[in-house]
């Protein structure tokens, strides 16, 4: 047989040798496949739960990437389109279409396993959320920073505060007071998504910019403020009922006193030591995860939510480290590719369309999101004119800041776990989230055109 020939007989095995094997596959899934899905028989009594949890993970990750990858072709960051897939797995699509596919898929006891899990990928997040928190900025342009940030959220509270008032039959929760759920639906309105921001200001080249790096400085300061609110509404409510209000309050303010004081100098001195060697830098990865996760813990048996401990750890992390950066690289790499998209399909679980049947739950919706647009747009954007910046650039930081992303659906999905708010509260938040992050880079791009970024 020539060369020629014996290639063209291995070109033609390969499509041979496919077909056999799908077609033993067949085979095997027909005569065996019923007694492993349904469990007429095996050592489970049914689909091997470990199996199904991890075929339920592969499923999240796969849909969540696909969409993102699909909407980065219409100038999308790809935490709109993982926030989709995740909505597209909940009962407003998946189980909508296929209601027996999701209940096997998602039943009760993988549903649980992957809220645990995702807890694990929103601690990560919210420390490597703390070590961007840079606030170098601020000594730089003092006055526009601190109106600025006034004015994007001190608007925005106000009217969340007013419309929650408003609308407290339809969205409050069962925690069954009004000041609590007021305040934070306050919150929820003026947040800022900081990490999303910054990769929006990536696609559109604008992360060098004057008006850039204003903009993360300005929902750095935010962010800070309103998960500093945030703890404090949590203690002094006492929703977790770890013990008194008092006792609570003090066990935090003790916390965060002893991390600023004690933790965070000594972390600098443990960061320059380990920088010193290989081995020493290789022993960081695990000293800071472990550090995030104990403080995560700590908080949650303090009576805040884990991921305030999270962010606190993240905060005092030394920002002059080469290693720390690398080592922050390493961990959002996989907390963004597998962890996040199963905190998302858990949103998206408890998310439900169905909610907004009726002329009142869609008014309800569209009214909020018009005004957190609006107020957040005009309190922004007001804000940085009222510092003396030009009408073009005081509409691009009202744009930007108005981007809230994951950091809304974190907030969101606190307030659904203490019953601040119901479902339909939950859902408008989400999609006001989701709605409001897509629309950011288009009107970036709108308000840009006939200017130079740089």
């Amino acid at each position: 047989m020539t060369l020629e020939a014996s290639k063209k007989a291995r070109r033609h095995a390969v499509p041979v040798g496919a077909v056999g094997s799908l077609v033993a596959l067949g085979v095997v899934l027909a005569v065996w496949g019923p007694e492993l899905f349904t469990g007429e028989t095996g050592p489970h009594g049914g689909f091997d739960p470990i199996a199904r949890f991890l075929l339920a993970v592969a499923v999240i990750v796969l849909v969540c990437h696909l969409i993102a990858a699909l909407l980065g072709r219409f100038g999308q960051p790809p935490v709109v389109g993982e926030i989709l897939g995740g909505l597209l797995l909940g009962p407003s699509v998946f189980g909508l279409l296929w209601p027996s596919g999701r209940a096997w898929l998602f039943p009760a006891e993988v549903l649980s396993t992957l809220q645990v899990t995702a807890q694990l990928g929103l601690v990560t997040f919210m420390f490597l959320l703390g070590c961007e928190l840079r606030l170098d900025e601020v000594r730089r342009h003092q006055k526009t920073v601190w109106i600025t940030v006034a004015g994007s959220m001190g608007l925005p509270f106000l009217a969340g505060v007013g419309v929650a008032l408003a609308a407290e039959g339809m969205i409050a929760g069962r925690f069954g007071s009004t000041t609590a759920y007021a305040l934070f639906f306050g919150l929820a309105m003026s947040i800022t998504a900081l990490p999303v921001l910054a990769r929006i200001l990536v696609d559109l080249r604008l992360e060098d910019t004057a008006i850039g790096r204003l903009a993360l400085t300005c929902a750095a300061v935010g962010d800070g403020a309103a998960w500093a609110a945030l703890t404090v509404l949590l203690a002094l409510t006492g929703l977790s009922g770890s013990g008194s209000v008092e006792a609570v309050v003090g066990m935090a303010a003790a916390f965060i006193l002893v991390t600023v004081l004690c933790v965070r100098p000594a972390l600098a001195a443990v960061v320059r030591r380990c920088e010193r060697t290989p081995a020493g830098e290789q022993l960081l990865l695990p000293m800071l995860a472990a550090g995030a996760i104990g403080f995560a813990s700590l908080s949650q048996v303090i009576g805040l939510h884990p991921v305030i401990g999270a962010f606190l750890f993240g905060v005092v992390v030394p920002r002059d480290s080469a290693a720390v950066e690398r080592i922050s690289k390493q961990l959002q790499g996989f907390a963004v590719t597998i962890l996040l998209p199963l905190f998302f399909a858990g949103v998206g679980l408890s998310t439900s369309l169905g909610l907004l049947s009726g002329t009142g739950p869609w008014l309800l919706f569209l009214g909020m999101l018009l005004v957190a647009s609006v107020v957040k747009f005009v309190g922004a954007g007001g804000g940085a004119k009222l510092a003396g910046m030009s009408a073009q650039d005081s509409l691009k930081i009202g744009t930007l800041m108005n981007c809230r992303g994951v950091t809304e659906l974190v907030i969101a999905t606190i307030g659904l776990q203490y019953k601040l708010v119901n479902e339909l509260g939950f859902t408008v938040l989400v999609l006001i989230a989701l709605i409001t992050t897509a629309v950011t880079g288009p009107l970036m791009q709108l308000f840009s055109r006939g200017a130079d970024p740089r």
